[in-house]
């Protein structure tokens, strides 16, 4: 397992585990129906293997360092 997979693997355990203790905020809110849209577009693209830009790319693309 590379450091990025681990990275990945626990942020994701950790938001799991903020969600059970937590609960999900969003959770009963009603979604516009562009934005349900939106994701289902997102999640079918990342399914087929394609991925948004690199943080790092966005963060040097808007001068945020």
């Amino acid at each position: 397992m590379t450091k990025d997979q681990f990275r990945e693997m626990l942020g994701d355990t950790i938001e799991q585990k903020l969600v059970e203790l937590l609960g999900d905020p969003d959770d009963g809110l009603a979604i516009r129906s562009s934005v349900r849209a939106r994701l289902l577009r997102q999640r079918r693209r990342v399914a087929h293997g394609e991925r948004g830009e690199p943080l790092e790319d966005v963060v040097r693309r808007l001068g945020l360092r």
